[in-house]
């Protein structure tokens, strides 16, 4: 069996397997920022405070975290198109009840199952698409992918917050049904099974580790703002959790004999920094995003659809970026693209050091159209390169991990830039109060100038709230500077990858009479055929192995 008769029955529906598997993508990726505008109107409709409903994004993202890990073993043992369609389902069912929910225990316990069953869509649908496409044109499959993936967080605020606006909270929800009836169709019709592995065990200890890990890393990182991080016994306790089961685990996965992840998948450089780039890329994703929004909101006066019609054009640029990424392949060093991805970004984040509340909108769509480029320009070659030289057999695994510190990175990075923000308006109101006093001219002049009367509280107020204004303003300008020293912390990593093999795709044309030589005693009918599935799943791993070695 050769690879180009192995990829026969994918490649023979390669379009329609990609449309299906982007659907999943989008109707999951959408999820994960498209009901935070609709927070307001739940709260309101189900009486709640904004502390409890803050659960019903809290649930979802813990659920997922915890449950992404465990997509390598569960298409090991029952197959990756099986585990694919009862994700898809249970997402689709779970988001309907989720948008027919009457209080807020059902809603929370919804989306808490909708994270367990959609914690696998973005993992396999990565994993599919490597499969489905040789090698050669895994960075125009990645582009695909990452357009659901980078564009869906993107445009989900903009999306939920027109569906809540003119028609209904419900709908944030009920919008992702015919996805995922059309999506389960084009799985269930064109995604091929991939072979079992029943001879291998679940790792209950390893999950429970893991699991435990990034559950009270979740919590810490949600609860924290509320209660004052380190000053509250919960959160201290969470870190210690975090900390304590995340250690256990590392040590249990390289001492058991069959562990939870397999130690293997660390022995690929690339995949390993690819581990370390795409948590740094989650910082920055979804940091920014948690920023603008209340500084346009707050600080500029614009209402919630505009903000969303002007963050648009950001989803816009990653996705020309990627576009042109898929076009570059093979063409250009994707190290190159990455580097020139993280200078746009870097370029984007010091341009909005310096903002005003008096910019225009071209100012914020602009500096998001050039932000956009930039990360479409460092994910798609990043997640062909993380993978390039990673065995086949680890690729269920490897992807699941790869969504993971995408994930992860996130949670870290919004915690991250919220706590600054408060500490940062803080001090910075601090250094202002101390400016206001008799002996400033600036305040003098406007004194004079009728602008502020401080005989009275209504003028007293009316300068405390200038202050307050010029202090958050600052505050955001410094979250933005932040951001970009993170994404130039980045730019080492891009030396540690290395540049995959060209792979040979000239050699057997040009010399067909050795290939068939090798083969002998196969007959013509039979090397054209669809071979059927092997007698042992470690006979199988072992020629997709050789399979992917000979591509």
């Amino acid at each position: 069996m050769n690879a180009t008769t192995a990829q026969q029955p994918a490649n023979a529906h390669q379009g329609l397997v990609t449309l299906s598997v982007m659907l999943a993508t989008i109707m999951q990726a959408l999820d994960t920022t498209i009901a935070n505008v609709a927070l307001p109107h739940m709260q309101g409709s189900m009486g709640a405070t904004q502390d409890q409903v803050s659960w019903v994004l809290t649930s979802y993202i813990v659920a997922a975290a915890i449950f992404m890990p465990l997509t390598g073993f569960l298409t090991a043992r029952l197959g990756r198109k099986r585990v694919f369609m009862w994700s898809v389902v249970g997402f689709t069912i779970t988001s309907m009840l989720c948008g027919a929910a009457q209080n807020l225990e059902q809603i929370v316990l919804f989306r808490l199952l909708q994270g367990v069953f959609g914690a696998s869509l973005v993992p396999l649908s990565q994993s599919v698409l490597l499969d489905t496409y040789p090698r050669e044109q895994h960075a125009s499959a990645m582009a695909l992918w990452g357009v659901g993936v980078m564009v869906g967080p993107i445009l989900g605020p903009s999306l939920g917050g027109w569906l809540t606006e003119y028609y209904n909270w419900r709908w944030v929800f009920y919008i992702n049904i015919p996805f995922g009836v059309l999506a389960w169709l084009g799985l269930a019709t064109f995604v091929q099974e991939t072979p079992l592995d029943r001879s291998r065990r679940f790792d209950l200890f390893g999950f429970a580790l893991l699991s435990l890990a990034i559950g009270a890393l979740q919590m810490m990182l949600d609860r924290g703002e509320t209660l004052d991080w380190f000053a509250s016994r919960e959160v201290v306790t969470e870190a210690i959790l975090a900390g304590l089961a995340f250690y256990l685990f590392v040590a249990h996965i390289f001492t058991a004999e069959q562990p939870f992840i397999e130690p293997g998948l660390f022995k690929d450089r690339n995949f390993t920094v690819g581990l370390l780039f795409i948590f740094t890329i989650g910082v920055i994703l979804l940091a920014t995003m948690a920023l603008l929004p209340p500084f346009m909101q707050n600080l500029m006066g614009y209402p919630v659809l505009d903000v969303g019609l002007l963050l648009a054009p950001r989803g816009v640029g990653t996705m020309i970026a990627m576009m042109t990424v898929g076009k570059l392949s093979g063409r250009v060093d994707v190290r190159y693209l990455i580097f020139s991805g993280l200078a746009l970004t870097s370029f984007s984040l010091w341009e909005m050091t310096g903002f005003t509340t008096d910019i225009s909108g071209w100012d914020i769509v602009r500096t998001g159209i050039v932000q956009g480029l930039g990360l479409g320009f460092i994910f798609v070659p990043l997640s062909t390169i993380s993978f390039a030289t990673l065995a086949p057999r680890y690729r269920n695994e490897g992807t699941a991990l790869f969504s993971l510190m995408r994930n992860i990175g996130s949670s870290i990075g919004i915690s991250v830039v919220i706590t600054y923000l408060a500490q940062r308006i803080q001090i910075n109101h601090a250094a202002f109060a101390d400016a206001i006093n008799p002996f400033n001219l600036a305040l003098r002049q406007a004194v004079e100038a009728g602008a502020f009367n401080l005989s009275t509280p209504q003028g007293l107020a009316m300068l405390d709230a200038q202050v307050n204004q010029q202090a958050a303003t600052l505050a955001y300008l410094q979250d933005f500077r932040l951001m970009m020293w993170v994404t130039l912390a980045a730019v080492p990593l891009v030396v540690l990858l290395r540049a995959p093999a060209k792979p040979a795709a000239a050699e057997p044309a040009s010399k067909p009479a050795t290939a068939a030589q090798a083969q002998p005693a196969q007959p013509a009918e039979t090397a054209n055929a669809i071979p059927p599935a092997p007698p042992t799943p470690g006979r199988r791993l072992q020629e997709y192995e050789e399979e992917e070695l000979a591509a």
